[in-house]
């Protein structure tokens, strides 16, 4: 109805702060009268005073009326409704506009002018909102009564705070999502969790967030301005996380009365409240802070209007009366509302042009045009939506075609998606939500009503799950919430040691630690961790009994040099007088005493000396014998060396070793190797492992550095890992490689039988690389580590291919023998080669495999085919080709004379004497006995006859000899 301002019956205006009750004023008056109507700003309050006046009067005298939902029964009498969706025609006894300074709301403004000049109850009408509007209401209303109301409680600014140091029951004020959603984030990890409030989301997901916490599940709310309209909520303290807000055109700051009306959310009803600001703010202007203090703002002098009376003759028409001013200067024009904005874009579509030229077809447009924005995504798809809702509709007796509608919703009716994604959707079936309540335009409205609803409410609801999971720890909130209502709080421990507190999940016992939850720095209050505490004494002291009753199998020691009972960490190793005695230092735990931490600690020592007695028993008992001298010595650097050092470290205590003394070493199981002296029991993965601990501890290292994989024989030497380390683990660096020193040892033995057969020479032959599994390149530098060094010679390829013929015939030979003389032969010749690696180097007998020509010839014809760059020939013709040896570096020049017969296995091994071509030790003819030195012909004054065995013409050493003859 649209009555004149002048007549009519008793005008009220309710004036005053937030918290002076002009809402419960208006429902009491509303309920005394037979019927009537309330408008509100937001749908949320709406919803809210239905709920409020159901309970009180029953639903069936009671309708709901907004854009997107509308409850009608058909006995309604009071009608609660949003102020756009009010239906103004109806006559009612009272009729109420809440929050009318809205008047002067850039984007809705005119909505609530319109109401406040033209609505009116038949008995009564009712105003109420904020003390600034006063001189627009008597200026443009007559016969207004006006009743100004205190605040019920006083509100104080209190300055600045940390989040973290904000109050409970405190709301956090930003102006956009994404500043609410980082501020929210930071409560959860500070607080526990909060709630928020945005204007975006439907008033479903809005009452879920504000009912959370209004229980108490949640003790901070994050919201938008969205709060300062009439939410009635349990508020102690509002702080400004921001003071500028995007209106739609410019960011701006807050006006005095927009700040008054967002804190004077804080203290209810007789509660005072506070507000002020977080720290990343100054704070608030001091003229701003007394205003809002003292509730006196600058009165407002205009409101927004646009013109009601609407011409539907032509597009232009409308679009012409919609921009007519008015002639009241309190009235200013509408800064272009959303449906004009939309208007003046379907009016340049071709299509909508063409189809809008009468005045029922214009009309219909207008209408289509008021559809919300609830999306508000600032593209051209609302405009695209509206022109197809309109084509549609434009046809005579046209209704939107059912299977396009049901396209359109079935897109959004989809619960996968995070926070964004559910709230795009969900603004988007608000827009249909909207669009189902108009009955002329569908088919069965009804059936979508409730589609649409259904949807809603299914969105709503999946969309405040994620914001409780993504901003509310939930076991947080249940403990708050119990912590309100009981001054103790229940504590158990489960079998798998997790501490609960009410039930709730708030750490776990990890041996004799309390490890607590990460969300449970969130806690304030002392009463949850104490409560946990009270159940864990208890279980401590149990566990430690149970601790020093339990057997050694339940404890053990690993790579970080812990101490682990049942698979807990308890303990740590620490260094001690030597390095098999290690000292265990007890992890700190609150729970701990003096006396207990020692019953605890002598369990775990006693577990951690038994360990090592069993596990190395091969080291303590050489640590245990009771002998003198130089074994003596030998053996405590063996210990602390933890069963392997390097043989050039103990030779001078090898030297003085008696018969006796290694006799007693080998019962001990240590071997005097070449290279290294080491305990061969002590070599298995599981004493490895825990030799390993016990030098990270003697070095006193955080943890094991990773040892070699169990069963390698080589590893690529790591330069980060010491020398130490790899002799603990019991491997020898050599070269690019670290060795297993047992098979190291077979490996120097095996080249120093190579050298005795071939002249002190050496390749890096398959059966010499297979032993460490190493390549060429590798090798070549672990000879250079033990002390070899690499020679070239050239030989005639075609004896080198004789000699590899020869050999692949002598190899199918043997696979022709019967399989138990080659086991045989092959046991033999292991033992052999083992016998060989523990002889110490001065000690090495002389080999009695001959050498095997074909062998070498093979290996250095099919090295020189792929080094030699271009073909070279002797003096006869024939093809040379270069080969690699390997010759000790302190290799002696061959010797000759009468006294030959009588050199050791060492010098029998190199090859001495004097006389001869220098440098290429090994090419000369083998000589034995007295006499001839070879050299010039004719020999000495005691010139010998030739020994009977003579080199073979045939051979490459004798034509090497010849060449060499003819150099001179």
């Amino acid at each position: 109805m649209q009555i004149s301002t002048r007549t009519g019956p008793r005008i009220l205006a309710i004036l005053g702060p937030t918290n002076t009750g002009k809402t419960h004023l208006a429902m009491e008056r509303m309920l005394a009268h037979t019927t009537g109507m309330i408008g509100f700003p937001l749908r949320l309050l709406a919803r809210e005073n239905y709920d409020r006046a159901v309970a009180k009067v029953g639903k069936g005298a009671v309708a709901l009326i907004t854009g997107e939902e509308r409850i009608l029964p058909k006995t309604a009498r009071y009608f609660l409704c949003t102020v756009e969706a009010m239906p103004i025609a109806k006559q009612v006894d009272f009729l109420a506009i809440d929050e009318i300074q809205m008047c002067a709301d850039p984007e809705r403004g005119h909505v609530f002018t319109d109401r406040l000049l033209h609505a009116r109850g038949r008995s009564e009408t009712m105003f109420m909102g904020a003390e600034t509007i006063r001189p627009v209401i008597r200026k443009l209303v007559d016969n207004v009564e006006f009743d100004r109301r205190e605040r019920f409680s006083t509100l104080t600014y209190n300055g600045a705070k940390k989040i973290q140091r904000l109050p409970a029951q405190s709301a956090v004020v930003t102006f956009s999502a994404q500043e609410v959603y980082a501020v929210a984030e930071l409560v959860r990890r500070q607080k526990g969790g909060a709630a928020v409030v945005l204007g975006a989301l439907s008033p479903r997901t809005r009452n879920a967030q504000v009912e959370m916490f209004q229980n108490g599940e949640v003790e901070h709310l994050i919201a938008t301005d969205a709060i300062g309209m009439g939410l009635n909520l349990d508020l102690n303290h509002v702080a400004f996380a921001a003071m500028k807000k995007f209106d739609g055109k410019f960011n701006r700051g807050l006006t005095a009365a927009e700040t008054a009306q967002i804190a004077g959310r804080a203290g209810r009803h007789m509660n005072d409240g506070t507000f002020g600001v977080t720290g990343n703010l100054s704070g608030i202007d001091p003229d701003i802070i007394e205003q809002i203090e003292e509730h006196e703002f600058e009165p407002l002098a205009k409101v927004f209007w646009r013109n009601a009376r609407l011409d539907f003759r032509t597009v232009g028409a409308l679009q012409k009366s919609l921009r007519r001013r008015s002639d009241d200067p309190t009235l200013i024009l509408a800064r272009e509302p959303v449906d004009e904005i939309m208007l003046d874009h379907l009016a340049r579509n071709e299509d909508v042009a063409r189809i809008a030229t009468a005045p029922d077809r214009v009309q219909l447009l207008w209408e289509v045009c008021q559809i919300p924005d609830f999306r508000n995504i600032h593209t051209d798809a609302h405009p695209r939506l509206l022109t197809s809702i309109y084509r549609y509709l434009a046809k005579p007796g046209s209704k939107l075609p059912i299977d396009w509608l049901g396209e359109q919703i079935l897109r959004l009716d989809r619960y996968d998606g995070d926070i964004d994604q559910l709230s795009s959707r969900l603004a988007g079936i608000r827009v249909w939500t909207y669009v189902s309540h108009k009955h002329h335009w569908l088919e069965d409205a009804n059936h979508w009503q409730e589609r649409t609803r259904a949807i809603e409410d299914k969105l709503s609801d999946v969309l405040h799950e994620r914001l409780t999971q993504r901003f509310v720890d939930r076991r947080t909130s249940v403990l708050l919430k119990s912590l309100k209502d009981k001054s103790e709080l229940m504590s158990t421990i489960t079998a798998n040691g997790e501490v609960q507190v009410e039930g709730e999940f708030v750490g776990r016992l990890d041996g004799f630690r309390f490890i607590a939850d990460e969300t449970d720095a969130a806690f304030e209050g002392k009463a949850i961790a104490s409560a946990a505490r009270r159940a864990l004494t208890g279980e401590i002291a149990q566990r430690v009994k149970q601790l020093e009753t339990d057997e050694d199998d339940k404890f053990a020691v690993n790579g970080k040099l812990e101490v682990l009972w049942n698979g807990s960490s308890v303990g740590v190793l620490k260094k001690g007088d030597t390095v098999l005695s290690p000292e265990v230092q007890v992890i700190d735990s609150e729970f701990f005493d003096g006396p207990t931490r020692e019953r605890v600690r002598t369990r775990l020592q006693n577990f951690v000396n038994a360990h090592i007695e069993t596990r190395l028993k091969m080291l303590t008992r050489l640590r245990d014998c009771q002998l003198s001298g130089p074994i003596r010595g030998l053996l405590f650097q063996l210990n602390e060396g933890l069963g392997c050092v390097p043989r050039s470290e103990l030779e001078s205590l090898v030297k003085d070793l008696s018969d006796e003394d290694r006799k007693a070493l080998a019962k001990l199981g240590v071997r005097l190797g070449v290279e290294t002296v080491h305990v061969l029991d002590a070599l298995k993965p599981d004493p490895v492992e825990l030799r390993g601990i016990l030098w990270a501890v003697a070095r006193e290292l955080e943890a094991l550095p990773e040892l070699p994989p169990a069963g390698r024989t080589s590893v690529p030497n790591d330069r980060a890992n010491s020398k130490g380390f790899y002799l603990a683990a019991g491997y020898m660096p050599v070269g690019p490689l670290a060795a297993r020193v047992d098979m190291l040892e077979r490996f120097a033995a095996l080249l120093r039988q190579k050298a005795r057969e071939n002249d002190g020479k050496v390749r890096p032959d398959p059966d010499l690389l297979s032993l460490l599994g190493c390549t060429v390149e590798q090798a070549e530098g672990v000879f250079t580590a033990l002390g070899w060094r690499a020679e070239v010679t050239k030989v005639k390829k075609s004896e080198l291919e004789a000699k590899e013929a020869d050999k692949k015939a002598e190899e199918s030979a043997k696979e022709t023998k019967p399989e138990a003389e080659k086991a045989e032969a092959e046991t033999s010749d292991a033992a052999a080669t083992e016998a060989k690696a523990d002889a110490p180097a001065e000690e090495a007998a002389p080999a009695e495999a001959k050498a095997e020509p074909a062998e070498v010839a093979a290996d250095a014809s099919a090295e020189a085919t792929s080094e030699t760059p271009a073909v070279e020939t002797d003096a006869d013709g024939d093809e040379l080709v270069e080969v690699k040896y390997f010759v000790r570096v302190d290799r002696r020049k061959r010797g000759g004379g009468q006294n030959r017969g009588q050199r050791g296995p060492r010098q029998e091994a190199r090859g001495g004497g004097k006389g001869g071509p220098k440098g290429k030790g090994g090419n000369r003819p083998n000589q034995g006995g007295k006499g001839g030195r070879g050299g010039k012909p004719g020999g000495g004054r005691n010139h010998a006859p030739e020994k009977a065995n003579q080199i073979n013409e045939d051979s490459p050493f004798a034509k090497l000899k010849e060449m060499l003859e003819a150099k001179g």
